[in-house]
């Protein structure tokens, strides 16, 4: 059964721990709204909901959902550390190819600490302990905290294997930054120049600060349903068609290789963007928009080759020629990915697929991809998920939104003051 997304919406990514920042119902209700709102449609239409978070209590969803209404619909609660958003998606997609429903919410949301991420439950295994150990067994160490230490390290081991330079991450961030001052979105929208990128505060090896993802505050939403929705509602015109979507954990590989890369997340990637191109039929080459988790620029980097972007070793390559920006092969990250969008855990996925919708629906404003076919999703969580997605618009004659539709935050805002509520 052909599923498709036909309402997205999204928060502004801001910095946490601010005085006056809304807590997490308020970005929950915000950005459900707007996902409705997009897709014309009352909250009385959804009939089930997935909602995910990192950091909350056990039924953190059920109290964002109150603030937008309770229809007793079920309500799961999903947790899989940086993938959660798009591992809510696909459940409710999961569940609607299933046949038990028609029509579902998929919510991220996260309200996060000020600084670099910490473990938590001190008293108990911690998640990612045989990562953190074997990153530290095969890899370099430093007082920096453990995220950058593992995708540094990875980092690092493609520069060992591949004769990649420090050049290729910086540039990577250079451009991330350069295309989030196109998008309102943004929890940053500065422009760097190279040099500052390259000369910011080192924190472990190729990695500087200005190619690290902020801890944020956020919230993104998508409207999920059947086709059979889609022609009963009228909405073929905006409705975007999730060719593929799968989800890979860890192998055995992930700590028999001996591999940095594979620490990072590499071989997950490799494998869960295989099955979408074998399930869809479509191929790289084809894609012209990606959302890439980049949590760090040397994950994206190591991510071109594992979803096939371009060969084993050529990333260098790959970037120095100007093929993962505007006017290449396929744009990577027009939003600015996590490095300049910002990262709140729960509601990432969810960001990336509202971008991709966006994009495919001629929506993205300053930072549309012109003559889009595909647009392919990539969000990571070490311990590990991988969720790889594949998007299509359905009807692909029709490019123009509603008149009463935008993705522009602000000119939202200015309509959710005059009616707060759909």
């Amino acid at each position: 059964m052909n599923v498709y997304v036909v309402g997205v919406g999204m928060t502004k990514f801001i910095k946490p721990g601010r005085d006056g920042n809304p807590d997490y119902p308020e970005m929950a209700a915000q950005a459900t709204r707007r996902a409705l709102r997009d897709a014309n449609i009352p909250y009385s239409s959804v009939q089930v909901a997935s909602i995910g978070y990192v950091y909350g209590d056990s039924t953190c969803g059920q109290r964002a959902l109150y603030e937008v209404g309770m229809s007793g619909i079920p309500v799961y609660n999903v947790n899989n550390n940086c993938s959660t958003g798009s591992s809510a998606l696909h459940m409710v997609s999961q569940l609607l190819k299933g046949g038990l429903y028609d029509c579902a919410l998929a919510l991220g949301f996260e309200k996060m600490e000020k600084g670099s991420l910490n473990m938590k439950f001190p008293d108990r295994t911690q998640p990612l302990d045989k990562i953190v150990l074997k990153t530290m067994e095969v890899g370099e160490q430093s007082s920096a905290p453990f995220a950058p230490q593992i995708f540094g390290n990875a980092g690092i081991e493609h520069m060992k294997k591949y004769g990649t330079k420090p050049e290729h991450f910086a540039l990577i961030a250079y451009k991330n930054h350069l295309h989030s001052t196109r998008n309102p979105y943004s929890q940053f929208r500065d422009k760097y120049t190279l040099q500052e990128i390259i000369t910011s505060p080192k924190i472990h090896g190729p990695l500087t600060k200005l190619q690290c993802c902020p801890t944020s505050d956020g919230a993104a939403a998508a409207i999920v349903c059947t086709e059979k929705f889609v022609l009963q509602h009228n909405l073929q015109d905006q409705a975007v068609q999730i060719l593929g979507i799968t989800m890979t954990t860890d192998s055995e590989k992930t700590f028999t290789d001996q591999s940095l890369m594979n620490l990072a997340g590499y071989e997950m990637s490799k494998r869960a963007a295989q099955q979408i191109y074998q399930q869809t039929g479509v191929k790289p080459s084809q894609v012209g928009v990606c959302e890439l988790h980049d949590c760090f620029s040397a994950n994206e980097l190591i991510t071109y080759e594992a979803l096939g972007l371009c060969e084993e070793g050529k990333a260098g390559d790959f970037i120095d020629k100007g093929y993962n920006t505007y006017g290449g092969r396929v744009v990577v990250n027009p939003s600015g990915g996590l490095i300049s969008k910002g990262h709140p855990l729960g509601a990432t996925g969810l960001a990336q697929c509202a971008e991709l919708c966006w994009q495919l629906r001629g929506m993205a404003e300053e930072r549309q991809v012109p003559g889009l076919q595909y647009a392919l999703q990539h969000n990571i969580g070490l311990g590990g998920a991988c969720i790889v997605a594949l998007y299509k618009k359905y009807n692909t004659k029709s490019g123009r939104p509603r008149k009463d539709q935008t993705s522009n935050p602000d000119i939202l805002e200015k309509l959710e003051k005059e009616q707060p509520k759909l």
